[in-house]
């Protein structure tokens, strides 16, 4: 396995990670629970997380209100897209 390989699956990992905080947060908004800062949502966004960010908001319809939610997963998008593009040159 190419270090490519290795980083892309890291990459899909991170975004699955990033999506369950979504659910999570969604589940602790639902029952009154200590919620997830949204700084720590936006961040994990914006790094790298995108994809699972935006899958997460609209699969558990979570922050999806929020026009900074809408910035932080467009701008997650093309990070992904960069870290995706740069690890098949890579």
């Amino acid at each position: 396995m190419g270090v490519h390989v290795f980083l892309l699956i890291i990459l899909g990992v991170y975004n699955l990670v990033v999506f369950g905080f979504y659910g999570v947060d969604k589940y602790k908004a639902i029952h009154h629970l200590w919620r997830i800062p949204e700084r720590v949502l936006l961040f994990l966004a914006v790094i790298g997380g995108g994809l699972g960010a935006f899958l997460g908001g609209q699969i558990w319809h979570h922050k999806t209100r929020e026009w900074y939610f809408w910035m932080a997963w467009g701008i997650g998008l093309v990070v992904d897209v960069g870290l995706i593009l740069l690890f098949l040159k890579f």
